[in-house]
């Protein structure tokens, strides 16, 4: 079925070509009809790879196909197909990770431990992998450098809107380039991965190195965004460096900084995207939460917040009612007094110090609450512990989308 655009959709930037990456998308009847639902990414000899991957403890087959061929750091392919998430499929499950992956290798000429594999749909449904192996090859053929638009539609499942984000960073004076992609909406919650997201670039990092990278991006960002607080069994985030711009030769992160800098703002820019997409979602909701008794404390606390459907249905009704904040701050577990807490929406405070603040006025918080940004500020007032994440408002269509996912 195909979904309204998102009130909160951002468009699509224009993604210029990462050297090294061809990419394209197919229709291969998996379960939609008549709609790409197979994508591709090709990369030269030498590429190296990062992954981090779902701690759902029910993961699909292609996330332990994709932890294995992790191990050598090596990519020449990824392919991945929406409609069908090859979860709970048993051995028919690995049945079809391995065809995949071999029809695949046999047209990029490489190890099928060299393609890395990725599914988003339907649960304990065996993946028609026929249908898949035999659109590859005039997929393959088709591939080129400037399809990263098609290839953020391909991936779309209950997406309303593509996800893309791109940036430029210099190593030793050389500026290289970082395309990225993303997929969610729904079953959205760390740790990770919270969706699918697929990065490039032409820098050429070592494996070890790439890792560390993308790991510490991906903690502030992807693990930082909830719809449902729902883990999927299939998720992954993927960088891929194909080496192909030439660079002063890096051995340490310290040559690496602005790098960092700009992969963090990619993986930034695309979680909030996903945020943005939340299954029915008519508000974006930022909370912040300010001294807790560390930032581990604090981002739990933040996330009790964010996952409660008491909050976000206060918000999707524009009901300015801060006491089921002060409700989801106690629930979290974590060390907070009722005495020494203050809460600010929109940058009005409305309680401090564990009690209404004298004279409030709820008529700007209402306003506030009628834009598609809402703020939420956090006091705990016990260190100096922070953090920030990002959620949805709760609406009627969260219930209609997912009432009828598989009509």
């Amino acid at each position: 079925m195909a979904y309204a655009l998102s009130p909160l959709a951002l468009p699509m930037p224009d993604m210029p070509a990462i050297a090294g990456v061809t990419l394209g998308i197919a229709e291969a009847g998996i379960r939609y009809k008549a709609r790409a639902d197979l994508t591709m990414l090709a990369f030269p000899a030498g590429t190296t790879a990062a992954g981090v991957f779902t701690r759902n403890k029910c993961p699909g087959a292609p996330v332990e196909w994709c932890r294995e061929a992790l191990k050598s750091g090596r990519a020449r392919g990824l392919v991945v197909n929406a409609g069908n998430a090859n979860v709970f499929t048993g051995k028919a499950g690995r049945v079809a990770t391995k065809a995949t992956a071999d029809a695949a290798a046999k047209l990029l000429g490489c190890k099928p431990r060299e393609v890395f594999l990725a599914s988003t749909g339907v649960i304990g449904e065996p993946l028609p992998h026929e249908r898949l192996t035999a659109a590859l090859p005039a997929l393959h053929a088709a591939l080129t450098d400037t399809a990263w638009a098609d290839a953020a539609r391909g991936i779309m499942t209950t997406d309303t809107f593509p996800k893309a984000a791109t940036r430029t960073a210099e190593i030793g004076g050389v500026t290289v380039t970082i395309n990225g992609i993303a997929k969610g909406s729904g079953m959205i919650a760390p740790d990770m991965a919270t969706m699918l997201s697929f990065l490039a670039t032409d820098a050429k990092i070592p494996a070890p190195l790439l890792q560390t990278l993308l790991t510490k991006a991906v903690n502030p960002s992807f693990n930082c965004i909830t719809v449902d607080s729902d883990t999927s069994t299939s998720d992954t985030v993927m960088l891929f460096a194909t080496g192909a711009t030439r660079h002063p030769r890096v051995t340490e992160a310290a040559a690496l900084k602005d790098f960092a800098r700009a992969l963090g703002e990619v993986c930034m820019e695309l979680a909030v995207m996903v945020a943005r997409d939340g299954e029915g979602a008519q508000k974006l909701i930022q909370i912040d939460v300010t001294s807790a008794v560390s930032k581990k404390s604090a981002h739990r606390i933040a996330m009790a917040i964010a996952n409660s459907p008491l909050v976000k249905t206060a918000i999707a009704g524009e009901d300015a009612n801060w006491g089921r904040i002060v409700m989801a701050v106690g629930r979290a577990g974590e060390p907070a007094e009722r005495d020494l807490l203050s809460i600010a929406v929109g940058g009005t405070w409305m309680a401090r110090e564990g009690s209404v603040v004298p004279g409030y006025d709820e008529a700007p918080v209402v306003a506030h609450m009628r834009g598609r940004e809402v703020a939420i500020t956090v006091d705990i007032g016990l260190g100096r512990g922070a953090a920030r994440v990002w959620t949805c408002d709760l609406t009627h269509g969260y219930i209609d989308i997912n009432g009828s996912y598989r009509s």
